[in-house]
């Protein structure tokens, strides 16, 4: 059936997006992954998807107006369906676009009288009840986990209140429903993801039918009876164990063991039907074997064994693995870096810099600054530079045409708990060390504690990862989409030279550009690899 497609929260402090731009209309072909709108938000401009298949039916706003966070802003569906029952309990505005009309013309035959009563149910129960949905938190989130409820089915809740917390690809963020009533529906357990735009809750009126709308909406799923239900059967579940035998066997009458118990108890003679089983179900495992004691043998069983024979070897544990549950965050990273890895053409530029100068600098220049400045720092502001000479690095390869950015945003990778983050450090070149500084840091931190909202974390030109701190020499690094490169930065050691028949011991670092061939060239690279490397090996250039 049709989907609705409806404001999403961008930010957590918006209440209402105005639609900038509409990248389709009505009866256009829609696709999972189509950029169906651009939206202005209280933060930036962001663009929406809608994750659904099928014709464009119905804008519910037009280009230049705001809609509410959670309000009927599209629908999207078989071409001639009947879409008008979905906009009875849809928030929505009621400024239906003119080309929606054309769309309710191509209707070429009726539905089925039970789907039409289904519909009619769900248009029904949506007059008392409100839809919440997994908001798009991010511009390349497709899916976010609830970490936490903070209501439970049956409970009171405020429009302002904050239903639920949801964890990102980038951050774990607050989801507000934007609707007074009762809780009468968790579609989604803790700890477990939902898509964007997929049914999270339902609020409304007390007895409103909550399966009409699930029904209607095709999103399926256990009825709020069922989930308080669950829970009662765990602890007869649990008291079964107590009770298991001493053989542990399976229907069939085979015994329930593992591989490597049963192959322990071979080779140490124990007959495995003997052994009382610990494991689920009462499961023979290893430890269930070394501890087995067998009843009293006869002593001239013992006597009989060989004298000069070896003790049997046993391990010192078992042979086990853990499975990690992938976070939001790592998801995303692991499907970015492989596109750009396997779509982008890498090419790696390597230099070697003398920091002797650079460290002298950064001691004068810590003396007077507010705040105290990193050689981190020091390559951001004069990578911002040497962009801005060499524009064609400061790039985006977009498919058809190349994108050439007028302003340098400097990302700066930060490795957190659940994997990698890149905060973005604006208008790098405009700035001073210092106020590079104390951005960098301000960012960093919120990044560690899962603070960075969408503007934090959106909109680089170019990437510098560091791994010199942690006693990494020299690596090269994956493109960071949508730039056109990114700078690898090994730590700073001592090294010998020779120059001019002398030998002399200098601090290098070393510095590998990794380059998107498709937009930039190995000359380029090159020449801006060399310009930064003369900002390094003479900071005061950098303050002229």
């Amino acid at each position: 059936m049709a989907e609705v497609i409806r404001m999403p929260l961008l930010s957590d402090t918006m209440t209402e997006g105005v639609i900038a731009e509409w990248h389709k209309k009505v009866g256009d072909t829609v696709k999972a992954d189509d950029v169906i709108a651009e939206v202005e938000t209280d933060k930036a401009t962001m663009e929406v998807m809608g994750y659904v298949e099928g014709t464009l039916l119905y804008i519910g706003v037009e280009k230049g107006k705001a809609a509410k966070v959670n309000e009927i802003i599209a629908i999207v569906g078989k071409p001639g369906e009947d879409y008008k029952s979905l906009l009875g309990g849809g928030n929505n505005n009621g400024q239906a676009a003119p080309e929606a009309k054309p769309a309710a013309q191509e209707a070429s035959a009726p539905a089925p009288a039970a789907s039409n009563a289904d519909s009619a149910a769900a248009a029904e129960a949506l007059k008392n009840a409100t839809v919440i949905r997994m908001p798009l938190l991010s511009d390349t989130m497709t899916e976010g986990k609830i970490v936490a409820w903070n209501k439970k089915v049956g409970d009171t809740v405020k429009s302002d209140d904050v239903l639920a917390e949801v964890e990102t690809d980038k951050a774990t963020m607050e989801v507000i429903g934007y609707a007074d009533g009762e809780l009468l529906y968790v579609g989604v357990k803790e700890g477990d993801a939902a898509k964007v735009n997929g049914i999270i809750a339902i609020v409304g009126k007390k007895g409103t039918n909550v399966d009409a709308i699930l029904a209607a909406e095709g999103a399926g799923g256990a009825k709020p009876a069922a989930q308080a239900a669950a829970p009662a059967a765990t602890p007869a579940a649990s008291a079964a164990p107590a009770a298991t035998p001493e053989v542990a066997e399976s229907k069939d009458g085979r015994v329930k063991a593992s591989p490597l118990a049963k192959k322990l108890a071979e080779e140490k003679g124990i007959d495995i039907n003997k052994v009382t089983g610990s494991g689920d179900g009462g499961r023979i495992v290893k430890k269930d074997v070394d501890s087995y004691v067998p009843s009293a043998a006869p002593a001239a069983k013992t006597s009989a064994a060989p004298a000069a024979q070896a003790a049997s070897f046993t391990p010192a544990g078992q042979e086990g693995h853990t499975d990690i549950q992938l976070s939001q965050m790592r998801k995303v990273i692991a499907k970015r870096l492989s596109e750009s890895k396997f779509s982008a053409p890498h090419f790696y530029l390597k230099v070697d810099v003398n920091m002797d100068k650079a460290m002298e600098a950064r001691k004068a220049i810590n003396e007077v600054s507010p705040v105290k400045i990193s050689f981190n720092d020091m390559v951001i502001k004069a990578s911002a530079l040497a962009l801005r000479q060499h524009p064609d690095v400061n790039s985006s390869w977009m498919g058809d045409f190349i994108r050439q950015n007028h302003h340098v945003h400097i990302g700066s990778a930060v490795a957190i708990e659940d994997g990698l983050i890149v905060p973005v450090i604006r208008f790098a070149d405009q700035k001073t060390l210092s106020q590079i500084a104390s951005d960098a840091k301000g960012l960093y931190d919120k990044a560690k504690n899962k603070k960075l909202q969408p503007q934090d974390f959106s909109g680089n030109t170019f990437t510098i990862s560091n791994l010199g701190m942690m006693g990494i020499d020299e690596f090269t690094a994956i493109i960071n989409p949508p730039d056109s490169a990114i700078l690898a930065v090994g730590g700073i050691k001592e090294t010998v030279v020779s120059e001019k028949g002398q030998f002399k011991v200098v601090n290098i670092m070393k510095l590998t550009l990794s380059c998107d061939h498709r937009s930039v060239d190995g000359a380029v690279g090159a020449r801006f690899l060399a310009t930064l490397k003369g900002y390094l090996e003479n900071p005061v250039t950098m303050l002229v």
